[in-house]
């Protein structure tokens, strides 16, 4: 760091030097370094945005960097940060959260970096259940939420009425999807239903959505002493449902992430659950018409339905970095925090509008009337969250969706019951928890 600092101090010097000596009228902008891994139209997006920040002002200057998918980012980070070249901010994956929360020292948590920056900052203008999901104990935010999403259920219209079903009534629970999958096959389709992201959608945001637990503590976020609870009734009594229906071949799995949503847009598979994100990339290829409706569930769990959680990324904002340069991070996050910035962005990618002011200027310009089932992400994010709901923060997350994913294959490939798989998803899961819980004490 002294070495850093001596160089800086350098460069400094000499940049003064060559200010005087050449009268040059203006110093150069502070720089700000933003690590992300978004691809695409996604990377086009925020590569935009941070222009459309450096133009709006002339004393900082966001610098964009793609490092990879979010776990290549979130390594690259940690990496950095131990080498002392760690980014301004880091754009790391919601599952990643426990992770950065428990990185001490490694972080400047954003509340507390806006109020010393002097920026004005609401934490009651952010959907709660976003701002919730973010927020440390003591209710403070430790990362700017940014591109949030949330998993929604999409259907061909188009198959819908070849098999007689009706296009604007998409089924609402999961005995009624399996009803609209038989019909379905019977016409000819060659997959009724398929998912993405199986582990977030089919047991994270299944808990949420059925008001159960997912683990212990509040899902982790009442210790790190938190244990999986993914083996009870309702879950084994869901994947055992799907399980059946894959035999039936009414359910097809797709592949782990987001692999199944071709399988949906090119006419495959006719619904798919799917994070409200992709809606862009759905709208792009899909040939055919297509529906957004809120997630199936079933109507004799209590609670039920009760809202889903969020999957996407926030912005972490790392430690030892000098006062200017905060107040640029801060600016930029202020600047991003804009109702009609936030608008666009939820407008154009699909992710969710974190503000309810953003919320609130999508609906009256007609957005959601022009693009029908694009709120849906939305509303099923804005009721009442309970501590059940909230999400999940454990530690090693992107790890325990690993060996769950390996369980719930073994159960698609008739290898397994679905009591077998999720007791082993539990077991292995509570060992990964065991170890994190060592090292972070």
């Amino acid at each position: 760091m002294r070495i850093r600092l001596h160089f800086r101090q350098y460069v400094l010097g000499l940049a003064g030097a060559v200010a005087v000596a050449s009268a040059a009228p203006a110093l150069a902008a502070t720089e700000i370094q933003l690590w992300h891994a978004m691809t695409g139209a996604l990377n086009e997006r925020i590569v935009g945005l941070t222009e459309e920040f450096n133009k709006s002002q002339s004393d900082y200057h966001v610098n964009p960097v793609y490092k990879g998918s979010y776990p290549e980012a979130l390594n690259a980070g940690i990496a950095a940060f131990r080498a002392g070249t760690a980014p301004h901010i880091l754009q790391v994956f919601e599952v990643g959260t426990a992770t950065m929360m428990n990185a001490k020292g490694a972080i400047k948590p954003v509340e507390v970096m806006m109020k010393e920056a002097g920026e004005p900052f609401d934490r009651t203008a952010y959907v709660p259940a976003v701002a919730g999901y973010y927020a440390t104990a003591n209710g403070q935010l430790a990362s700017f939420p940014f591109n949030s999403s949330t998993p929604v259920f999409y259907y061909n219209k188009d198959a819908f009425a070849k098999a007689g079903l009706d296009p604007e009534a998409p089924p609402k629970t999961w005995t009624e999807l399996a009803v609209a999958a038989a019909k379905l096959k019977s016409s000819g389709q060659r997959c009724g239903y398929t998912t993405t992201w199986p582990s977030w959608i089919q047991l994270e945001t299944f808990s949420a959505w059925h008001n159960v637990e997912y683990a212990t503590k509040n899902n982790g976020f009442g210790g790190l002493d938190a244990r999986l609870k993914i083996n009870s009734p309702l879950h084994v009594r869901h994947i055992e449902n799907l399980a059946n229906l894959s035999k039936q071949g009414l359910f097809t799995y797709g592949g782990r992430g987001n692999a199944a949503v071709s399988r949906f847009f090119s006419g495959e598979c006719a619904m798919l659950t799917e994070s409200s994100s992709g809606y862009a990339n759905i709208k792009k290829n899909a040939t055919f018409k297509f529906g957004i409706a809120s997630l199936p569930y079933y109507p004799d769990v209590a609670g039920a339905p009760q809202n889903t959680i969020i999957g996407g990324a926030s912005l972490w904002v790392f430690a030892n970095k000098t006062a200017p340069e905060y107040k640029g991070v801060a600016k930029f996050f202020s600047y991003l925090s804009k109702p009609e910035v936030q608008a666009k962005w939820h407008q154009e990618t699909g992710y969710l509008p974190v503000t309810t002011a953003a919320y609130d200027l999508t609906r009256k310009s007609g957005f959601y009337k022009q693009n029908p089932g694009t709120d849906v992400s939305v509303e099923q994010m804005i009721v009442k969250i309970t501590d059940k709901s909230r999400g999940v923060r454990l530690g090693f997350l992107p790890q325990i969706r690993d060996v769950t994913e390996e369980e719930l294959e073994n159960v698609w490939a008739g290898k397994q019951t679905a009591k077998q798989g999720l007791d082993r998803a539990v077991q292995r899961g509570d060992e990964l928890l065991t170890r994190f819980e060592r090292g972070n004490r």
